[in-house]
């Protein structure tokens, strides 16, 4: 078989230890898995200190709070600017003069007529007041966007709007419980599950984008949607915060109250996604023009120790210098120090600490080397299977098929002489040497001889 002599020939020598003549022969996949990852430096960490250092003069200077906040601002009008489009793309043809008045949108997008034929982006969970819930808790048109679960823009939000929908019924959270409530029968589109499964979450993008920059009847920017999942403050029930020892839902829904909604969480964001950006430059020049690695080596990826530590290092700058800032500024006033907390830069100090302990105790790194070790199989198995995609498999039918009938006519020989006949026979066929000359038994009675085989 000449055809799988060859692939054999090929392959021989390569192996998945990253030792000599590997199927991914320099790539820094397979270089981490047999070296230690690189460690920070001096400089490492002082770009990591410095870049936070940047990101927490913004958050002071344009962050600061819903009320003064220059990047409020500005997400404010970015927001503004998608809810008219998105308004556009349902119909909405404001009247000459009116093509920037957002509240126009918004009213378009709660009450006018959508192209789909509907009227607005309606649904049953949208009490705004207690006495709309029976009385059952309190609640305002100033904070139902954080105690409607169906309101929040997130994996939660989503399922409990689908829920609502779906079986006529509202759920809120206050006081740290979880209240439903039946509600006005309501009707989904669709003509079997499926769909009206689609035209619930529809419903649900559609309602989010009327509210995510206030009602229509806001005398002022008005009351938005909540940051992802800081609906889940509502359930902390609990600590006694503040001149008035209030629980820490209580501050969360005051604060929500006083501007902390979706669109100042975009402002928050601003300063977090600045470091990283930074950093990940940072890092990749120095890579790049220090050490000598090619570009596609400097992609600033999670999986290199050292820049996971300086991000880590410049978000700790800034969510150090955010909680001075907010307790130098709140003058011991609780509810104005929670306000000028930066929650996006705390969630992202915390989730990078937990990764990074997660890593060093191998719970992680473990995962990664065996997904690594994964992906190299697979180059590997695509490595066979393109040299067998080489082999002429007509010409290895005809091989196989001779040797084939080569062991029937082994298996059906009887008798000692017809077996001598068939190996005689195939010797010639081969046009291999004998490894013995003369008679086969005249040969073996000299106990002189000996066999040879040759190549």
């Amino acid at each position: 078989m000449s055809s799988a002599n060859g692939l054999k020939g090929r392959v021989e020598g390569y192996n998945l230890t990253g030792n000599n003549n590997t199927l991914i022969k320099n790539s820094r996949d397979n270089r981490q898995l047999l070296i230690n990852e690189d460690k920070c430096d001096k400089f490492d960490y002082l770009i990591g200190v410095a870049c936070g250092a940047i990101g927490g003069f913004i958050d002071i200077f344009c962050v600061g709070t819903p009320k003064d906040s220059i990047l409020c601002k500005f997400t404010d009008a970015q927001v503004d600017e998608i809810v008219k489009k998105f308004a556009k793309l349902n119909g909405w043809q404001p009247r000459a003069g009116n093509e920037n008045n957002v509240k126009s949108a918004i009213g378009f997008l709660e009450n006018g007529r959508l192209k789909s034929g509907n009227t607005g982006y309606r649904i049953n969970y949208d009490q705004k007041t207690g006495k709309e819930v029976n009385d059952l808790f309190r609640m305002s048109p100033s904070n139902h966007h954080m105690k409607s679960l169906g309101h929040a823009p997130d994996i939660i939000g989503l399922f409990f709007s689908v829920l609502n929908q779906f079986t006529s019924t509202s759920s809120f959270v206050s006081d740290g419980k979880l209240i439903n409530i039946s509600t006005e029968s309501f009707e989904l589109m669709g003509s079997n599950f499926i769909s009206k499964i689609f035209c619930g979450i529809v419903n649900w993008i559609g309602h989010l984008m009327s509210d995510i920059a206030g009602s229509s009847g806001a005398t002022d920017r008005g009351s938005g949607i909540v940051i992802p999942f800081y609906e889940l403050f509502g359930f902390c029930n609990f600590g006694k915060f503040g001149k008035h020892r209030q629980s820490l839902a209580t501050i969360a829904v005051m604060a929500f109250e006083n501007g902390y909604d979706f669109r100042y969480g975009m402002a928050m964001a601003i300063p977090v996604i600045i470091i990283d950006l930074l950093i990940r430059l940072m890092w990749a020049i120095r890579k790049h023009f220090q050490y000598g690695y090619e570009l596609k080596e400097c992609l600033p990826t999670n999986k290199n120790a050292d820049l996971r530590v300086m991000i880590l290092v410049g978000n700790g700058v800034l969510c150090v210098m955010d909680v001075v800032d907010a307790g130098v500024k709140s003058e011991g006033n609780f509810l104005l120090f929670f306000m000028r907390l930066n929650i996006i830069a705390w969630f992202r100090m915390v989730s990078l600490v937990v990764k990074e302990v997660c890593i060093r105790t191998g719970i992680v790194g473990a995962l990664e080397k065996q997904l690594l070790a994964y992906k190299r199989i697979n180059e590997a198995l695509l490595y066979y299977l393109s040299e067998l995609e080489k082999i002429d498999i007509e010409a290895f039918k005809m091989e196989t098929s001779a040797y084939d009938m080569t062991v029937e006519m082994l298996r059906n020989s009887n008798t000692d002489q017809e077996l001598k006949a068939v190996l005689l026979q195939q010797y010639k066929i081969l046009e291999m040497e004998l490894p013995y000359e003369g008679d086969f038994d005249s040969f073996m009675s000299d106990k002189n001889n000996h066999l040879v085989f040759s190549n």
